[in-house]
C-alpha cells in the first residue's frame, strides 16, 4: 500500500460558535488528484485554506511528507495556489505574471528566464511572454495562472472553484488541460468544486463534504455505484427516491414495499437504523419502462413529459400513488418509438442496481 503523503488527522475550524469544519481525516497518495466536493457552506474550502494556511484549524493537524503545517506560515509552505480569480498582475506581462514566484526567490535572470518557457509550454501558451493579461482570454489567462503556480515545483497544488466562472465549453476544455498537466507533472492536487460532473471528469478520488464532515472518500464509480449515504445518493448522480418501507432487513440487503403494495427483494442496504421507514434510490438511466400490464406487480404511472437531449430522452412519470421518477433512457431505444405524453407505464427495475436508505 503506497504511504500517505498529506495527512490531514481530526481537524476542526471554528468560527465563535459556528463549526464550520469538524473531525475531517484524511489521507492522500503523493500524486494524487484528490477532489472536495460539496455544496455551499460545507467546509470544503474551509479545509483546504487550512492546508495552504489561510486559516488557523482550532484543533487537529495537518502534515505533508511527514512534516506538520499547523507552525509554518503559509508563504513558507511551498504550496502552490490557484484561485477562481485569477489576480493576474495586470500591469505586467505573462511572463513577468509567471516569473515572479521565482523573482521574489531571488533566482538568477537566466534560470528564471529558462523557468518561464518551460512553465509556459507546460500550458501551451508559447510566445505569449509579452502580452499583457488584459489581451488574453478567461481560459488563456487561467493557463497563465497555472503556469505561475507551478513554476517553482510545488509538491502540492492547491485549486479552489478555479472554473467556475467560465463558460461549459471552455471550462471542459481546461479540465483537460488540467489533468494532461497532472499526468506530466506528477503533482499532487487537492481540488474544490461543489460541480459533480467536473469531479467526476478530473478526480482520482473524491471526498463528499456535507456540514463540515466529509461523508465519504471514493473513487467517482465507488460513490455512484455504492453511495454510503442518502446524502451521497443525492450529490453524485440523478437519482429518484421513492418512500419504502422495510419489510424484512438481513445482511446488507432488505425486502421493501413501495407504493401500491408492489414488494422487491434483494435491495442493496447502506444504513440500519430501528425503523422500517426508508428511501429508495433508483438511477434515472436504469430503469426501463413497459407497456402498462395492471397487475400490481410493478411501479406504476402517466408519463407527464418528455425531453430529447441528443444521446438520450428525459421522461418524467406521475406515478400512481403519488410522486414522480425521472428516466432515462439512450437515443434510439426501442421503448421511444411512439411513446408519447399521457400514456399508462409501468417501471421495471434490477434491484441489485437500487439502493434502500433508512430515514
Amino acid at each position: 500500500m503506497t504511504s500517505s503523503f498529506i495527512e490531514i488527522r481530526d481537524i476542526r475550524k471554528d468560527y465563535g460558535p459556528i463549526t464550520a469544519v469538524q473531525d475531517v481525516t484524511l489521507d492522500i497518495r503523493k500524486g494524487e488528484f484528490m477532489t472536495f466536493l460539496g455544496p455551499s457552506g460545507s467546509g470544503k474550502s474551509t479545509t483546504l485554506y487550512m492546508l495552504a494556511g489561510f486559516e488557523n484549524p482550532t484543533s487537529g493537524d495537518i502534515r505533508v511528507d511527514g512534516k506538520s503545517l499547523i507552525e509554518i506560515p503559509s508563504h513558507k509552505r511551498n504550496i502552490g495556489m490557484v484561485f477562481q480569480r485569477y489576480t493576474l498582475f495586470p500591469h505586467l506581462t505573462v511572463g513577468e505574471n509567471v516569473a515572479f514566484p521565482l523573482r521574489i526567490r531571488r533566482l538568477p535572470k537566466a534560470e528564471i528566464e529558462t523557468k518561464v518557457k518551460e512553465a509556459l509550454r507546460l500550458v501551451r501558451l508559447e510566445g505569449f511572454e509579452d502580452r499583457k493579461p488584459a489581451l488574453m482570454s478567461g481560459g488563456q489567462q487561467h493557463r497563465v495562472a497555472l503556469a505561475r503556480a507551478l513554476i517553482y515545483d510545488p509538491p502540492v497544488l492547491l485549486m479552489d472553484e478555479p472554473l467556475s466562472a467560465l463558460d461549459k465549453k471552455l471550462r471542459e476544455e481546461i479540465q483537460f488541460e488540467i489533468r494532461r498537466i497532472h499526468r506530466e507533472t506528477g503533482v499532487t492536487i487537492l481540488y474544490v468544486t461543489h460541480d459533480q460532473e467536473e469531479a467526476l471528469r478530473l478526480s482520482d478520488r473524491i471526498a463528499v463534504f456535507s456540514h463540515g464532515r466529509i461523508d465519504q472518500i471514493g473513487s467517482g464509480q465507488t460513490l455512484y455505484a455504492e453511495p454510503a449515504t442518502r446524502f451521497v445518493a443525492g450529490f453524485i448522480g440523478d437519482s429518484n427516491f421513492i418512500d419504502a418501507e422495510i419489510v424484512e432487513a438481513q445482511g446488507s440487503s432488505a425486502r421493501v414495499r413501495l407504493q401500491g403494495g408492489v414488494e422487491v427483494t434483494g435491495v442493496p442496504l447502506h444504513s440500519r437504523s430501528e425503523g422500517t421507514k426508508a428511501s429508495l434510490l433508483l438511477r434515472p438511466e436504469r430503469i426501463e419502462l413497459r407497456k402498462a400490464a395492471n397487475d400490481g406487480r410493478n411501479l406504476s404511472g402517466t408519463i407527464r413529459d418528455l425531453t430529447f437531449l441528443g444521446n438520450n430522452t428525459d421522461i418524467l412519470v406521475d406515478l400512481s400513488k403519488g410522486g414522480s421518477v425521472s428516466v432515462r433512457l439512450p437515443f434510439g431505444h426501442p421503448m421511444l418509438q411512439g411513446l408519447s405524453t399521457a400514456a399508462n407505464v409501468d417501471l421495471v427495475f434490477d434491484p441489485a442496481g437500487a439502493h434502500v436508505f433508512q430515514a
